[in-house]
């Protein structure tokens, strides 16, 4: 079943924890849970019996994308291991970039974040878009979350593809056979060109989507079978 925001009681002003009660008295296999604060999934599970599935949360994480990436990934590959893997744009907002910079590692690629400086992380190394992809096996582009930005970024129209996104030129300076991958929803010549996005060769994107559905199938069989 699935519960929307704006039919939920929520909207009607129950706090967070008297709804995820309710739902719990429903006695739920599983519950994947998708909300627009930080941490709204690990308290859920504080408060849940079942097995709790984050489908994203604000700006924190989206574990199960950064799951389908690296699946994607191993599909073209073979490996996930000894890779460089460019992720560009919106770092800052992106909980997309903060769970593959917590996975890939882990599966022994080399991370590499990049985008505008207003859209980085304080924490994160100061790298150009180009010093990212140069020599990058996979590169990861982000949308600019421009609901998100407290000051517009005031960039001309073409002007953010031209310098931070991804066109057949800057997709040049990676390392031969390198692909292409994106989270979706794409702004088309924005973040990333038309015909690399549509390149058949190198574009990972459809795949991605393909890899969700059984990633997604897999860890409700995960947390349902025990």
């Amino acid at each position: 079943m699935f519960l929307p925001v704006e039919q939920s009681s929520i909207k009607k002003g129950e706090t967070f924890d008297d709804t995820a009660r309710t739902l719990n008295a429903m006695r739920p296999d599983v519950i994947v849970v998708r909300h627009r604060e930080n941490g709204a999934p690990a308290r859920m599970t504080e408060l849940m019996d079942c097995a709790v599935i984050n489908a994203g949360d604000g700006t924190n994480e989206h574990p199960t994308q950064a799951l389908l990436d690296a699946l994607a990934i191993s599909i073209r590959f073979g490996r996930v291991e000894g890779l460089k893997i460019a992720i560009c744009g919106d770092i800052r907002h992106s909980r997309v970039a903060r769970s593959n910079a917590k996975l890939l590692p882990r599966l022994g690629a080399e991370v590499r974040l990049a985008g505008p400086p207003s859209l980085l992380p304080s924490d994160a190394p100061a790298l150009s878009i180009d010093e990212a992809i140069k020599g990058a096996d996979v590169v990861m582009m982000l949308r600019v979350q421009r609901e998100r930005l407290e000051e517009e970024l005031g960039d001309a129209p073409g002007e953010y593809l031209s310098r931070y996104g991804l066109t057949v030129d800057r997709l040049a300076k990676a390392a031969p056979g390198a692909v292409v991958m994106h989270p979706g929803p794409m702004n088309r010549n924005v973040e990333i060109a038309d015909d690399v996005a549509d390149d058949p060769e190198r574009s990972l994107i459809l795949l991605q989507v393909e890899a969700g559905v059984a990633t997604r199938m897999a860890c409700l069989e995960l947390v349902t079978s025990s």
